[in-house]
């Protein structure tokens, strides 16, 4: 009877981090579907536009995944306070939130406008250079949308509210593809801006997501017990600087993660036009099957901090559990795919038949990391739950510029293997990741079995202003 009791229990929460996490995945899916758009259609304009456009977003990322590594810091302290029952708390975190979000928005503009010497530390091919600081320049007028929606997004899936991530990362696809279309190619009496109209597109789609979600979640009846505009609040230094806390070294692991695709893609982009045109088809396939561990972790951050805000560690481990279950499910069925039909996905992206020849190839190493990528993610997820980041910030920087990098580089440059040794550096570097990851979460689970989960992390008010 044991047994079937703690198997109902997992399937239980199974079937709960599914629900709450199905949205986000299908939101993560289509901001992907964001970046794809751009890929498809640039690479229809040639090689050149493709690698440019390729190469710029190396470094819109770079900016990109320290604002949402800080605004990650809202979905704990939202579903820490709500598992705790302290729903009417989070409008207080969320109107601080936006503070950040405009902080963090305005010097991830100023920041990207000036990536030029970034592609140029690089050794980026000279001929990528000029459209690639094209793209840069048009993209960087959506930075403060971007944290705004980050800021909405993390708010609504720290209360349990999950389906709008998906609603809002619809708009922007729907808008940014004739957006796009219009601006890149010339249609409608515009003039064709090539790589500069897929940033200024994807800018307009940034500002139609936060603007909606923005409203939404003052329309929707669902968070009125949140009180998210009850009232207006000035910048409240401790209160920003708690989420700082949290939220810096989350962005120091997605910096760290996302830092070495984006060094790997630069130093690809200095092989030549084609080489750099077949790493963009490989790495937006791994991006978008990675979408669906990512947003699976994203629900177990929610569940772990719920739990945590209950103070129950059995019901920590169980959600972790639960959210292994979904995550070995998705990398098999995604490995699967790109070992038996990768030449037939990367020709779904370019005509060009070296490009395409390439791109397979490196889907098979993108196969390989696909179990490693899912487990690293889904650590992280769960730690973030229990708002541990600094060690999981280290840990990331041994395993992807100790390891990943430096082996990447001495393979792909030194020793010659050109692409593929560099993919090699990006296997290693997510394996690592995911071991040292895995034990510092059970290292944690382990503590809070033995002593409790402290009052101060399971959503206590903190004291009063002064």
């Amino acid at each position: 009877m044991p047994d079937v009791t703690v198997r109902a229990r997992l399937g239980s929460e199974v079937a709960a981090t599914f629900v709450l996490a199905l949205p986000i995945v299908v939101g993560q899916l289509l901001t992907v579907a964001m970046n794809t758009i751009d890929t498809v259609l640039a690479g229809r304009l040639g090689t050149q536009v493709l690698a440019a456009v390729s190469q710029g977003y190396q470094i819109w990322v770079v900016a990109l995944l320290v604002v949402i590594g800080i605004m990650l810091a809202v979905t704990p302290s939202a579903a820490q306070l709500d598992g705790a029952g302290r729903r009417d708390a989070v409008g207080a975190v969320f109107r601080q939130s936006l503070w950040l979000a405009a902080s963090a928005g305005i010097a991830l503009l100023l920041a990207v406008r000036h990536g030029e010497p970034l592609l140029r530390l690089a050794r980026v091919a000279p001929e990528i250079v000029p459209e690639a600081v094209a793209f840069l320049r048009a993209i960087s007028w959506g930075a403060p949308a971007l944290a705004l929606f980050f800021a909405c997004k993390n708010t609504s899936e720290g209360l349990s509210l999950s389906r709008p991530t998906m609603y809002f990362s619809l708009l922007g696809v729907l808008v940014l593809f004739p957006a796009a279309w219009v601006l890149m190619y010339g249609r409608l009496g515009f003039p064709a801006l090539g790589a500069a109209g897929a940033g200024y597109a994807h800018a307009i789609a940034l500002w139609a997501q936060a603007l909606g979600f923005l409203v939404y979640l003052g329309l929707r009846g669902r968070y009125r017990a949140a009180r998210l505009f009850e009232r207006f609040d000035p910048p409240d230094p401790r209160a920003i600087l708690g989420l700082l806390r949290i939220g810096v070294p989350m962005g120091t692991a997605l910096i760290m993660e996302g830092g070495l695709f984006v060094a790997t893609a630069l130093l690809v982009g200095s092989l030549g036009a084609v080489p750099a045109g077949a790493h963009a088809i490989a790495i937006n396939v791994a991006s978008l099957t990675f979408m669906v561990p990512l947003g699976i972790a994203m629900a177990t951050t929610v569940r772990v901090g719920n739990a945590v805000g209950r103070r129950d560690p059995e019901a920590i481990a169980l959600a972790a559990k639960a959210s292994l279950v979904l995550v070995v499910a998705s990398q098999v069925l995604s490995a699967g795919a790109m070992f038996a039909f990768p030449q037939a996905i990367a020709g779904l992206y370019s005509d060009d038949l070296a490009v395409v020849a390439m791109a397979g190839g490196l889907l098979w190493y993108a196969a390989v990391f696909q179990a490693s990528d899912g487990i690293q993610a889904l650590a992280n997820g769960a730690l973030r739950g229990l708002k541990d980041t600094a060690v999981p910030a280290l840990i990331t920087v041994l395993a992807y510029w100790g390891v990943g990098f430096p082996l990447g580089w001495w393979l792909g440059l030194r020793e010659g293997w050109g692409a593929s040794g560099l993919w090699v550096g990006l296997i290693a570097g997510l394996t690592v990741a995911a071991a040292l990851l895995s034990a510092r979460f059970l290292a944690r689970l382990r503590y809070f079995r033995r002593e409790g989960v402290p009052p101060a992390l399971a959503g206590e008010p903190p004291p009063p202003s002064p």
